[in-house]
């Protein structure tokens, strides 16, 4: 990665990193905005780094120009191309002018001043990643000029563009240069790279779950039609009515909508079972064929759990095999995690930010270690106490998409106040989920009803 923030900063690290000398260089002012579409074609063609000489925004900055003038030294170009006045006054002037390092001091010219220049061999091998914004202009013009692969993204994170991830697909990361600190560390760079050169799109594309994507999700337990709409019906009658009611938020903005299922996989039992947990555990082969049935279909999963008198954590990783399938989340319920001596439908449960957290962790590594797109974390919630120390909940995982539910039904009213009171003081960087009641709520929202909800919810389940 070429770090780097500012125009001139970003133009002379990327220098320094793709050429060790150059025959000639191209110089335009920092704020030359008229010129810097010239001066840029110019080194591509040239086959030589764009400079930038300090302007407006850089020229209380002495490091500025003495790290112009080092570059220029470290490179001991024969000439130098400056491009409009205040580049040709800059090269010309005195002390500002380049000097020391070569034998001697370059020939600056004009455009049409310029003698043959022998470019160094192509960098062919390698792709550069570049924010398409006017302060990366002259470093993109230098990526180019040194022959290597370039292509300009509207964000920062790979992952998030199919283009990018079509253009990074088997690409090692050690051929893969970004341009810009917008680019994060080199250490989560790398991890993403990762992601993308795989290929592997969520449904919907890309592989960042959020923004520009909403879920829409049938909520129950496959073959129990009492647990909710997604168990009415079997698993293909269950695609094409997600698919059904999905399509009912088409219209309603310029979110891709994606069906999804949230499957109930571990279920609150009123007795303790054999291994004493109150919470009944389904089995791989009952799971498998709705998961394998989705992703052909192009439908999200989410896994949901009720562990009763067992931990999250302990739960999730029963399931680590469906959650290595990249369009696989999972979701907490802490309303079903008992502590000892609770019982469901007596008391309602909840969960601690440490278990929480402690869950993320693990989904987030075995995200990260399988080069796996971006997860959704579902956590439901319609009171403030079931999840203690809310705050404390860990949003930084870069693999996850962490989804705070309310599940609250009854009237509009009551939904709103649900709302509310689960927003107030939230954690960071968390997403939105709704979930509508088809039996229990007096009425169930409208699509036009939902996504006018603010925050409009991202992830949207009816049970």
């Amino acid at each position: 990665m070429v770090a780097g923030s500012g125009a001139v900063e970003l133009a002379l690290a990327t220098s320094r990193v793709l050429f060790n000398h150059a025959p000639a260089v191209v110089l335009v002012g920092e704020s030359d905005k008229a010129n810097l579409p010239k001066a840029a074609m110019t080194a591509v063609n040239l086959g030589v780094p764009l400079l930038l000489t300090p302007g407006t925004s850089s020229s209380g900055d002495p490091a500025a120009a003495s790290g112009l003038r080092a570059e220029l030294s470290r490179l001991a170009p024969q000439t130098v191309v400056a491009m409009g006045d205040p580049a040709t006054r800059w090269a010309q002037g005195s002390p500002s002018a380049p000097a020391g390092g070569a034998a001697a001091a370059p020939q600056v010219v004009s455009e049409a001043g310029l003698p043959p220049i022998t470019p160094a061999p192509p960098l062919t091998e390698l792709l550069v990643l570049s924010l398409d914004r006017p302060g990366s202009a002259a470093a993109t013009a230098t990526a180019r000029a040194s022959g290597a692969r370039v292509l300009l993204v509207s964000t920062a994170d790979p992952r998030a563009s199919d283009e990018a991830i079509k253009a990074l697909a088997g690409q090692p990361a050690a051929r893969v240069l970004a341009l810009g600190s917008a680019f994060g560390s080199a250490e989560q760079l790398r991890r993403r790279i990762d992601t993308a050169a795989t290929g592997v799109l969520l449904p919907g594309g890309r592989q960042v779950v959020f923004p520009g994507r909403r879920l829409v999700a049938l909520y129950g337990h496959p073959g129990d039609p009492v647990l909710g709409s997604l168990g009415e019906q079997q698993v293909q009658a269950a695609i094409a009515r997600a698919k059904s009611v999905a399509a009912g938020y088409r219209s309603m903005g310029s979110e891709t909508v994606v069906p999804a299922f949230e499957i109930i996989t571990t279920v609150a039992s009123s007795s303790a079972g054999p291994d004493g947990d109150y919470s009944a555990e389904s089995s791989m082969a009952h799971l498998r064929p709705w998961v394998d049935a989705a992703r052909e279909a192009g439908v999200y999963v989410v896994l949901d759990l009720q562990p009763g008198r067992t931990d999250f954590l302990t739960q999730a990783k029963r399931y680590a095999e469906l959650l290595r399938e990249p369009h696989v989340g999972l979701a907490l319920d802490p309303e079903w995690r008992l502590k000892p001596g609770q019982r469901h439908m007596v008391q309602i449960g909840s969960v601690s930010a440490e278990e929480v957290n402690a869950t993320a962790a693990w989904l987030a590594q075995l995200t990260r270690e399988h080069k796996l797109p971006q997860k959704v974390l579902l956590l439901h919630q319609f009171r403030v106490d079931m999840i203690t120390d809310r705050k404390s909940v860990d949003t930084r995982h870069d693999e996850l998409a962490v989804v705070v539910h309310a599940d609250g039904f009854g009237t509009p009213g009551q939904k709103l106040d649900t709302w509310h009171a689960i927003r107030a003081d939230s954690p960071p960087n968390v997403w939105w989920g709704w979930k509508n009641f088809y039996d229990e709520d007096q009425p169930t929202f409208t699509p036009g009803q939902t996504v006018a909800v603010k925050p409009a919810p991202v992830f949207i389940s009816y049970q």
